[in-house]
């Protein structure tokens, strides 16, 4: 029991670190009021920075400690949600949501550390797919419960709310006294020659940039999609489609994930994943109702997310290579989350929905290429690791 509580807590963090995004995209039209012309910046800038030290935080969990790492980026976090409390105006405001970015990276790299490290085989892969439903949950939350607040106590109040959810939850993790030890620090401090000699530690790994390379792929399309397909869908559809889409990748993520990884290898989960998404954009191709579609890709497409965040741990036995790779995972996704929608909307304006839905089917059959690559490269490193 004490164990499935740390989980929960750490899983806690992971909400408090989706709401530093959700807090300005769920309430957009209300910051939008605030900050005519830039709310969009203010929701894109914490991506910008999870992009260029994504890897780097990895690093860092292995240098300080992953549970010192989740401490900082929580009360860091509560700290900066406080401050925009206050509604600053633009450039103070933009520069708080630059610092959230550090705390946002913080959090979503120590926190699954820290879950891999506490929980062991098949709990270590259901508190995987746990985790990776944070983000989903957390918008599903701030939709259901945080716009009614923000319409009662307006967003001053919203903002506080998060950071003392977020102070809160540092204080519990640190009271829980949850110590994991990554070993030594290998690097040799944070200068611009050690920084290229993390990401290429990373990245020529073919076990720690694995779960990195797919998922990369994953967030090219999924922010995009959950905001596009909707917009393609009637009026009446559109809402109701739009909430179904993320719980029914939830959904699929929990129901099958776990069981998938206890006969193949959550690698194998992934690329099964983006291939029933590929046959249902076929199916997309062939006339299937849309709506039906959007369910049915975010359905299979939980394989892909609840199969991604296992495969860290289970590829990585060695809890600093873990942390690495969780901060490849963060980098990757926030690339994918940046590059995603406007990728999406200029092939969408140049060649349609055909055009789109081919696209996507290219960026998952690339995925599973480049999980196909790295399993080779595995395959010989573990045969001939000369």
């Amino acid at each position: 029991m004490v164990q499935i509580f740390k989980v929960l807590l750490l899983w806690m963090a992971g909400l408090g670190a989706a709401t530093q995004f959700a807090k300005i995209a769920v309430p957009f039209s209300d910051v939008a009021v605030l900050y005519p012309d830039h709310t969009g910046w203010l929701l894109s800038i914490i991506s910008l920075v999870g992009a260029v030290l994504g890897a780097l935080s990895g690093a860092i969990a292995g240098r300080v400690g992953p549970t010192r790492l989740l401490i900082f980026g929580l009360v860091l976090g509560g700290a900066i949600s406080a401050f925009q409390a206050s509604l600053p105006g633009f450039a103070a405001m933009m520069a708080s949501r630059v610092v959230e970015g550090v705390s946002h990276l913080a959090i979503v790299v120590a926190a699954p550390t820290l879950i891999a490290q506490i929980t062991t085989g098949r709990a270590r892969n259901v508190a995987m797919v746990l985790w990776s439903a944070f983000f989903g949950v957390a918008f599903a939350l701030n939709a259901w419960i945080g716009l009614p607040f923000v319409s009662q106590f307006g967003l001053p109040v919203y903002f506080m709310t998060h950071a003392v959810l977020m102070l809160l939850a540092a204080v519990l993790i640190l009271a829980c006294r949850i110590k994991v030890d990554l070993g030594p620090y290998e690097g040799s401090g944070f200068g611009v020659t050690a920084i290229a000699r993390v990401h290429l530690n990373i990245y020529r790994s073919p076990f720690i940039s694995a779960p990195a390379a797919g998922w990369f792929f994953y967030t090219l399309t999924f922010v995009s999609l959950l905001a596009i397909l909707p917009s393609r869908l009637p009026e009446g559809q559109a809402a109701i489609v739009a909430g179904l889409m993320p719980l029914a990748g939830i959904a699929f993520s929990f129901a099958l994930v776990p069981a998938l990884s206890s006969v193949i290898s959550c690698v194998a989960v992934t690329m099964l994943g983006f291939s029933l998404a590929i046959a249902v954009l076929v199916a997309s191709l062939m006339g299937a109702p849309l709506a039906v579609i959007c369910v049915a890709l975010f359905a299979v497409l939980g394989l892909v997310q609840g199969g991604s965040f296992a495969a860290v741990p289970e590829l990585n036995s060695v809890a600093a290579d873990q942390a690495a790779s969780y901060g490849a995972l963060a980098q990757m996704g926030n690339a994918g989350n940046l590059l995603g929608t406007p990728i999406l909307l200029a092939v969408l304006g140049v060649g349609g929905e055909s055009a789109m839905v081919r696209a996507i089917i290219l960026s998952y059959g690339l995925a599973i290429t480049a999980h196909g690559f790295m399993a080779r490269r595995r395959a010989i490193s573990l045969t001939d690791p000369v």
